[in-house]
């Protein structure tokens, strides 16, 4: 008993009792607040109806829109919804054509609605719109077989008794046209690809930058302050150029099916998120120290979420969508969804990227700096001065 007390006093021993504690605490408040989105704030994605019929359509544009529990456009052109669907911005995009009258009143055709989505987004978002669109199918279909459907078409001077015939057909009347762009490959491991190849990136800067800021202040005695932290980006960059390589070539070897410019553009794109995640986090390893895990770890767990890996930005919470701007694996993961399977904002997000990773590194060099002033100031004394 007495040789367990003696480990339980030993630093080492309390320092990993508190990890083990505060990784639970960290893990399920941060998790169950973030998740707690799905499915609660699916009502704040967008879905846009392009309704091109002044007949039926219009009717049925109306009622979509005060049915569905979604954020609904109604004023776009079918160009500008198809343009936003690409960009993540809309999530479904519901079309009418102008001959919907026409196929909907005339026995033995069935009338086509057409619905465009977007497959390079999070699964959650692909999987829900899909299940919207077999809904609104059903039901439309099964609305339109009702009297109401018959008022409709004689309303539109159809003859009694060819409107009561067509009603009887309206049950499967409709036709769901679904147009899937940017498709991914089957397999949940190609839809959380983006995810994968940013959050392993994003844990090995997590304990390279502990390593690299060690080594900064032992070499600043002897290197000087500016030749250390130059020699340390000259090493930072090295380093996240090539460790990409290997995840990022496991996934292209089992995946196959993807050409050597993608695999160019998935790798730089990771190395500079490499790049930006290390001098993200040794922030703080330089003023927290040893203490630094508790603040990194903790924004990990929170980008795991604002990503946008598994929802969109629009229904996150409040917390992790603010830290979704500033997130360099929300950047990540949305330039990994546009280069690998297609999709807009590919230069914002790239620019997103950089910007957060240089502001990352000016605020590192700020750090570096004023950590210890004294030897600072100290260092940058000519050498004959210091003799």
């Amino acid at each position: 008993m007495k040789n367990i007390v003696t480990f339980l006093k030993n630093k080492s021993v309390i320092g990993g009792i508190t990890m083990v504690l505060f990784y639970q605490v960290a893990f399920i408040l941060i998790f169950m607040t973030g998740y707690s989105a799905i499915p609660k704030n699916m009502n704040e994605m967008t879905v846009a109806i392009v309704n091109e019929d002044q007949q039926a359509g219009k009717e049925i544009a109306a009622g979509l829109a005060k049915q569905l529990p979604f954020k609904m456009v109604t004023d776009l052109p079918l160009d500008q919804a198809q343009e936003e669907l690409n960009d993540r911005e809309i999530a479904l995009v519901i079309h009418i054509p102008q001959d919907f009258t026409k196929q909907l009143s005339t026995s033995g055709t069935k009338a086509k609605m057409d619905f465009f989505m977007n497959q390079s987004n999070p699964a959650m978002v692909s999987s829900s719109m899909q299940s919207v669109v077999m809904q609104i199918t059903t039901n439309l279909n099964n609305q339109l077989a009702t009297q109401t459907a018959q008022g409709v078409f004689q309303s539109m001077k159809v003859p009694a008794e060819q409107a009561q015939k067509l009603a009887s057909e309206i049950p499967t009347k409709l036709d769901a046209n679904i147009v899937n762009t940017n498709p991914v490959p089957p397999g949940m491991h190609n839809q959380m690809a983006p995810f994968f190849l940013t959050m392993v990136s994003y844990v090995g800067a997590m304990i390279f930058s502990m390593m690299i800021v060690g080594a900064m202040n032992v070499l600043k005695r002897k290197m000087g302050f500016w030749q250390t932290f130059w020699s340390a980006q000259a090493t930072i960059a090295m380093v996240a150029l090539i460790a990409p390589l290997i995840g990022i070539s496991i996934y292209f070897l089992i995946q196959g099916g993807y050409g050597a410019e993608i695999f160019v553009k998935v790798w730089l794109t990771h190395a500079l998120e490499l790049f930006g995640a290390i001098e993200f986090m040794s922030i703080f390893s330089l003023l927290l120290k040893d203490k630094a895990i508790f603040a990194n770890l903790t924004l990990m767990l929170i980008q795991t979420i604002s990503s946008g890996a598994t929802m969109s930005r629009e229904m996150m919470p409040w917390l992790f969508k603010i830290v979704s701007y500033i997130s360099i694996m929300f950047y990540t993961v949305q330039t990994d969804f546009s280069i690998i399977f297609g999709g807009g904002k590919l230069t914002e997000h790239l620019l997103g990227l950089w910007i957060a990773s240089i502001a990352s590194m000016i605020i590192c060099l700020i750090s570096f700096y004023f950590v210890s002033p004294k030897e600072s100031a100290d260092e940058n004394k000519p050498a004959a001065a210091v003799s």
